[in-house]
């Protein structure tokens, strides 16, 4: 049995899909972006301001989701320039300290609202 998974604390859907999902002891968020949940803006920063705002949405929304960055299992990270993949990494390991999850991350062509990164998450409840 699936639960729909949706807080005002995280960035509203932009479509036709559910913030999170849970499935028994796991969850499945969809890609998070750096919009400011308190004001529907994006964050307009460089890469380092976005990737933050963006995994700040993501734990905030994992959290509300009866999980949190430790139990977090795997990410994808979608990001608009493969150049940008060190700078991402230093504001990643501020988020994820210990037993890091798997992840992938791809250079993508273009993401929502022209933001230069996108994650993703599955997790288990905490």
């Amino acid at each position: 049995m699936k639960t729909i998974i949706s807080t005002p604390k995280a960035p509203a859907a932009i479509g036709p899909y559910s913030q999170a999902i849970a499935v028994g002891d796991m969850i499945f968020t969809s890609g998070m972006i750096p919009i400011i949940p308190e004001t529907g803006e994006l964050e307009t920063g460089d890469i380092k301001a976005q990737a933050r705002q963006a995994i700040k949405n993501l734990i905030t929304l994992l959290e509300e989701s009866g999980s949190n960055a430790a139990s977090v299992i795997k990410t994808t990270v979608f990001i608009k320039n493969m150049e940008d993949f060190a700078s991402i990494n230093e504001v990643y390991a501020e988020f994820f300290t210990d037993n890091y999850p798997a992840r992938s991350c791809v250079e993508v062509a273009r993401l929502p609202k022209d933001v230069l990164i996108e994650i993703e998450a599955v997790a288990l409840k905490a």
